[in-house]
């Protein structure tokens, strides 16, 4: 959604025929079939060496940068090149255990930061072993081209997510459009290589410039799927892989998407339910569905008086949705709804809206790429009516975020670039993986790690009983992080029972009311795909 499967911190009934959808797909090439690398081949690409150089910051005073040129097309490694922007965090024991890349999500995600926030988060013995790297997948953040397709697309006040009216569908169905043609006319030499199994090249090329025989990975949300994609591609290049909130890999991507909005829409009803549990703080009641009501209520008044003329229904939407990928986000959203509804005070709830979902240049690239992925990897509906019978009827049933992811994902309708045929993810080959998810999670849904669980025959699955944030491990639930570091350090796996889950965990307690944010992600750079840690 919106992936939102973001940044680290982002998908009605309705009458009327169904409006088909326009736009010529592009005269493009298919790209190169998708065949693994055979053990033993020796690596043809070179690579000059990497300059490494400070880049710290306060918070990870130990960060090195460099960056990598790789071919556009990987197809044509002689030809026009571009720039992987990576970062670095060094190994200090004796001996390493080699690289270990992370990917924070998205599509869209900047990764440059999270290999500082591995390095500092893994126990110290651990970190201590590896050589932590990070990397700004192409297009995105420092990488260069960088994509920012359409700028002050989000400019609120955005028209009402929900179509009720042709003119409002319209309206947003012209608005996606704009996008997609914006995109082809500034990138269209770069869109056919935006996709998830050039960006797997790309750090098969970041291996081969570290010098590495092979390289461990720590990945989340849509980083299950970079990391599950290089697995099937290179498994003899795999030392460990660790994947955590999991992309289910048979429904890439509309169909994801649309599995979301029913995770997302229960998540919501979690938060109004907490809210209620705590009516001595916030007084919005104590039935959760009377809660849940007085949101709707607070959502149709924005639609006819936005909130310091920033936050209408679309806003709303994207300010709350930052919740159901963390419940440490639940206090001030519960604040902010409180003081609207109860007490008429719009100035909270704005500045929740700039706090959690306002628009910057880093969240346009990361929404640019997000899209550019997503559009390219596989095939999605191109008639409006698709997407109206599909969206109208989860609506009824998950009215939260339906619509707003709907338009979201909807410049993919208009998109001209041919799509690719997204590969089956197979881990025959692999060494044991370690997987590790929520029951709740509503951007990735737990059926989604149960398909990638039997798609690697060696995984070992660890959950995370009752819990409903999105990216669980370092993130302070010590069970989690216990098997994390076990495995990472020795290759240790909790046992195999046969079962759905191989381990489990209790889910961290809920936040206290009057808590604050303090070490709450932030939403992926994208905007709504998948917020890991950062």
């Amino acid at each position: 959604m919106k992936k939102r499967a973001a940044a680290l911190r982002s998908l009605a009934a309705l009458a009327g025929t169904a409006t088909a959808l326009t736009g010529t797909a592009a005269a493009v090439a298919p790209a190169a079939p998708v065949t693994p690398a055979a053990p033993g081949v020796r690596d043809t690409t070179r690579a000059a060496p990497l300059t490494w150089e400070k880049c710290a910051t306060k918070a990870y005073p130990k960060l090195q940068c460099a960056s990598l040129e790789v071919p556009l097309d990987h197809r044509d490694p002689g030809g026009r090149k571009i720039t992987i922007a990576l970062s670095r965090v060094r190994h200090t024991a004796r001996t390493s255990q080699g690289p270990l890349l992370v990917n924070p999500g998205g599509p869209g995600g900047s990764g440059l930061s999270m290999a500082g926030f591995v390095a500092e988060s893994l126990p110290a013995e651990v970190a201590a072993r590896y050589d932590v790297i990070g990397f700004d997948p192409r297009g995105v953040g420092r990488s260069r081209p960088a994509l920012n397709c359409r700028p002050g697309h989000f400019t609120p006040v955005r028209p009402d997510s929900l179509p009720a009216t042709p003119a409002l569908e319209k309206a947003n169905t012209d608005r996606a459009r704009a996008f997609a043609d914006a995109c082809h006319a500034k990138y269209a030499d770069v869109l056919p290589f935006i996709d998830t199994v050039s960006t797997v090249r790309d750090m098969d090329a970041v291996r081969v410039a570290l010098g590495a025989r092979r390289v461990s990975f720590l990945g989340y949300s849509y980083g299950t799927y970079l990391g599950a994609m290089y697995g099937r591609l290179y498994p003899h290049r795999v030392h460990r892989m660790a994947l955590d909130s999991l992309v289910d890999p048979t429904g890439v991507w509309y169909d994801v998407n649309l599995r979301q909005n029913r995770a997302f829409d229960l998540r919501h009803k979690a938060l109004m339910a907490w809210i209620a549990r705590h009516d001595g703080v916030y007084g919005l009641g104590r039935d959760p569905a009377a809660v849940e009501a007085r949101w709707y209520a607070m959502r149709k008044d924005l639609a006819a008086r936005p909130a310091g003329g920033k936050v209408g229904p679309a806003e709303l939407e994207d300010t709350f949705l930052p919740g159901g990928y963390d419940n440490r986000h639940w206090p001030l959203l519960a604040r902010a709804f409180a003081a609207h509804a109860g007490r008429g005070d719009a100035r909270p709830l704005v500045a929740a809206y700039e706090d959690l979902a306002a628009s910057d240049t880093e969240k346009e690239n990361g929404y640019s790429v997000y899209t550019a992925v997503q559009c390219r990897d596989a095939l999605w509906p191109r008639d409006l009516g698709t997407w109206r019978a599909d969206h109208a009827a989860i609506h009824r049933t998950a009215p939260f975020a339906t619509w707003n992811n709907a338009w979201f994902n909807a410049p993919c309708a208009f998109w001209r670039t041919h799509h690719l045929s997204a590969p089956d993810v197979s881990g025959a080959k692999l060494p044991p993986v370690l997987l590790l998810q929520a029951t709740d999670d509503a951007a990735t849904p737990y059926e989604g790690a149960l398909a990638m669980h039997r798609r690697l025959p060696g995984s070992r699955l660890v959950v995370e009983s009752g819990g409903g944030n999105h990216g669980v491990t370092l993130n302070g639930n010590a069970c989690l992080d216990a098997h994390l570091a076990a495995y990472l350090a020795s290759g240790r796996l909790p046992r195999a029972d046969g079962r759905t889950a191989d381990a489990t965990c209790a889910a961290l307690p809920e936040p206290e009311p009057h808590g604050t944010r303090t070490g709450a992600r932030p939403v992926s750079a994208a905007g709504r795909a998948a917020p890991p840690p950062r």
